[in-house]
């Protein structure tokens, strides 16, 4: 079908569907063609916005049955392009499915609908003194809805787990407009397969999660930070392995490159303790119940750090000094693209990897004639890889980069890591996706997409076609 079928496709299922809000302009639904992805945009046909279940339920019946391809948005936070409307069809937001159905203090569950956004759950079960552990950076504007469809991560994995480890129930709407749930409500589950850990990453591609059940955990109250700077990425890198073989075990390691601490602090106005000498910090955070505990596991690895040439160790005094180094932290990934536009590579290697892996990262760039900024979760292997165009031409940009590109996703298969650990394949990585993955995988992954999507309706142009 060609743009003004689907256009006029979709006006019929408005018309069927009075309840439910549909924009058409193109200036109404500009916002929901490009997300934090690089500086992509797509124009939208329509898009509409459910406000349950039933109403998700009805569009996409309807969109069955007129052949609409569909894409589904939470709150456009996302980095590899997987929500964008890159051909004619309905984009189905859905930020009116915000409620947080019930938080369970007997069983430490919360069901919450797709458009929840993270930190307003985490207050929420704070109020019962519970927790909600995936913190993206993005964690005050990005939707659970999203999360689960990327399994995003966060600071905090290395000692919590990521978004799927929270997962027990996903109430998930297919193609044909069918609703499922796709588990229980239970800690242990082994009846059949796992169809809820097949929802969590499948980018919007196997069905659309309206509900999840998400499990909980009684909130530490205790929190201190370790900040330790480094002369160089090697030491800085070799210091996080030491840590972790160690019986010390912080909640977050996250690792800041020099140039992403400038840069967000510039843009944020935010102070942060830099030290002339230094071009890496690791941010270190332990959390409990017992503030005497907290203290001995960082004062444990003030010896490791020194044996590994830190150039200062700073403890965080109190909460408000905490809170800007977190601040500092989680800007960096959004304020780099302040500086010059970029892109953005998601790897991830074993930990032991981590050295290797920037020191390769900052080899690349030199061959390529790039500036790279790095930082990520240290801890667990994850590191974000920004490159910034500055000055490079339009032509290298576009066809020199991206071998640069392959370099270092194959550096990270090589060592047995992969090409994302949190932010999905989507549109921009999927021309990199075999480099990790084999004909039998694309073989197994398009007979599991067109058992769940017969027709090819769901998020269609990403990574699967």
């Amino acid at each position: 079908m060609t743009t003004y079928p689907i256009l006029l496709a979709i006006q019929q299922i408005s018309s069927e569907l009075s309840q439910i809000e549909f924009l058409f302009s193109n200036q109404d639904t500009e916002p929901y063609g490009s997300d934090y992805t690089e500086d992509l945009f797509f124009q939208p046909t329509a898009v509409c916005f459910p406000a349950s279940t039933d109403d998700v339920s009805a569009i996409m019946k309807r969109c069955d049955a007129l052949n609409v391809p569909v894409f589904t948005r939470g709150a456009g936070t996302g980095l590899s392009g997987a929500c964008l409307p890159v051909s004619a069809g309905l984009v189905i937001s859905t930020k009116k499915m915000n409620r947080i159905v019930s938080i369970d203090t007997q069983n430490l569950t919360a069901t919450v609908e797709g458009g929840v956004i993270n930190a307003n759950l985490k207050s929420a079960v704070e109020e019962h003194g519970l927790y909600y552990p995936p913190d993206p950076a993005s964690q005050g504007s990005c939707s659970i809805g999203g999360n689960l469809a990327h399994g995003a991560g966060g600071p905090r994995a290395v000692k919590y787990g990521i978004t799927r480890d929270y997962v027990l129930n996903l109430e998930v709407v297919l193609a044909n407009g069918d609703v499922i749930w796709t588990g229980a409500n239970t800690l242990k589950n082994s009846t059949g397969f796992s169809l809820t850990h097949l929802m969590v990453g499948s980018e919007g591609m196997l069905g659309i999660i309206t509900q999840a059940v998400l499990k909980l955990i009684p909130k530490p109250t205790q929190e201190l930070l370790l900040l330790a700077s480094f002369a160089n990425l090697t030491d800085c890198a070799q210091a996080v392995n030491a840590v972790l073989l160690s019986k010390y075990k912080p909640c977050a390691i996250e690792l800041m490159e020099k140039s992403g601490v400038e840069i967000s602090m510039h843009a944020t106005q935010t102070a942060f303790p830099t030290h002339e000498s230094a071009e890496a910090y690791l941010l270190f955070a332990f959390d409990g119940f017992e503030g005497d505990d907290l203290f001995a596991e960082a004062e444990g690895i003030f010896g490791i750090l020194e044996d590994h040439n830190a150039l200062d160790i700073l403890p965080s005094p109190n909460a408000d000094v905490a809170a800007s180094w977190w601040k500092v932290r989680r800007a960096i990934g959004e304020t780099v693209k302040q500086v010059s536009p970029y892109k953005e590579e998601d790897t991830v290697v074993p930990r032991s990897a981590m050295s290797g892996l920037l020191q390769k990262v900052k080899e690349i760039g030199e061959a390529y004639g790039f500036q790279s900024v790095c930082y990520g979760h240290a801890g667990d292997g994850n590191l974000h890889v920004n490159i910034l165009k500055n000055d490079i031409d339009d032509l290298r940009w576009k066809e020199e980069i991206p071998k640069a590109i392959v370099e270092i996703f194959t550096y990270c298969k090589s060592v047995g890591g992969t090409i994302s650990g949190e932010h999905g394949i989507g549109l921009v990585q999927s021309q990199y996706l075999p480099i990790v993955m084999g004909d039998t995988h694309f073989s197994l992954f398009k007979g599991i997409k067109a058992t769940f999507d017969p027709k090819g309706l769901l998020n269609p142009g990403k990574w699967l076609g």
